[in-house]
């Protein structure tokens, strides 16, 4: 696709020429790939990685929209000679290369319909090899690193199920007023599951060993995004919110993260007592940014501490406006 580009003029002429001969090799088994469809779209070329870095440098969100490949053109357009292409976190080294892979990209975003993509990362080379070596894969490698790493960090999974099972009711109850998608409520619920992982380091300071091993360790399965996204859920799993480590991660709209970070938050709460018959039916609406919590009736005089706690976390919550109503 170089050789469209060739003169080292961006102009609209070259994408167009670039995108048409990219539709052409794909066109032949473009209906074929329709037919069979796809659960998710991921991507593990230079391009898309140089796209993840632009994209994480302006504060997006990590999904590749066909919106976003056609709003970089027009930047790549304005520019008008490559040597002269300067945009936010794109790296001198991928430039070179950077425009006849965003034409292809728009081509394939274009022929096959696509809606969103995002990196693939490590999971899917990972993947290839499982294939060809004709291994039993029982479950999605995102399960499998979190049992890894549970069994690692000596992480106990009956209370991280039980953290678990309590955030997914929570979420049942608020996502359609709050408008959460699948792959938000999988991210939620892997944070349950290693919430605890801090707990091998210190117990004081949890949430921030919590968060840098999470960082730091290989996650198959998750894009740097995701794991990055997973680090701040865990850093603000209780104690006062850092609220702009939520706005600073960009694997979900930062509403979304304020919203999956209350969540967890209260579902750690109420799981505390470590035990199934002692985690109480909890009722939550949510209007807006407003959540209202209903406990049964007599619960809050029978159990001071549990409400001491509660009246704690209410209070954290209030200092960065996420009003939390208990009832």
């Amino acid at each position: 696709m170089n050789h469209y580009f060739s003169d080292r003029n961006l102009a609209q002429e070259n994408f167009d020429d670039a995108e048409k001969a990219a539709r052409d090799v794909l066109r032949p088994v473009a209906d074929k790939l329709r037919f069979h469809g796809w659960k998710v779209c991921v991507g593990a070329s230079g391009t898309v990685q140089a796209l993840q870095e632009i994209m994480m440098a302006q504060g997006m969100d990590e999904r590749i929209t066909l919106a976003k490949l056609q709003q970089l053109k027009q930047r790549a357009i304005q520019c008008g000679r490559l040597e002269e292409l300067e945009i936010e976190g794109l790296t001198l080294e991928r430039a070179l290369v950077f425009p006849s892979g965003l034409a292809i990209l728009i081509a394939i975003f274009t022929e096959l319909n696509i809606q969103c993509m995002t990196l693939a990362g490590g999971a899917l080379r990972e993947g290839l090899v499982y294939g060809m070596l004709h291994l039993t894969v029982d479950q999605d490698i995102c399960s499998r690193t979190l049992r890894n790493i549970q069994r690692r960090f000596i992480i106990d999974t009956d209370q991280a199920n039980r953290v678990a099972k309590l955030a997914g009711n929570f979420l049942k109850q608020v996502e359609n007023a709050w408008h959460i998608e699948p792959i938000s409520r999988e991210l939620l619920l892997s944070a349950c599951q290693l919430h605890e992982i801090g707990l091998s380091v210190d117990f004081k300071q949890a949430p921030y060993h919590a968060a840098y091993l999470v960082r730091h360790l290989d996650l198959p399965g998750y894009t740097p995004a995701q794991k990055k996204l997973l680090a701040t859920l865990l850093l603000n799993q209780t104690n006062p919110v850092d609220l702009s480590s939520l706005h600073q991660q960009n694997a979900v709209p930062p509403r979304v993260a304020e919203q999956l970070c209350r969540l967890l938050r209260l579902a750690i709460l109420f799981a505390g007592r470590r035990r199934d018959d002692l985690v109480p039916e909890i009722t939550l609406q949510a209007q807006n940014e407003n959540l209202t919590l209903t406990l049964p009736d007599g619960w809050l005089a029978h159990h001071p501490l549990g409400k001491e706690l509660i009246d704690q976390e209410s209070q954290w919550q209030s200092y960065v406006h996420w009003p939390l109503d208990i009832r």
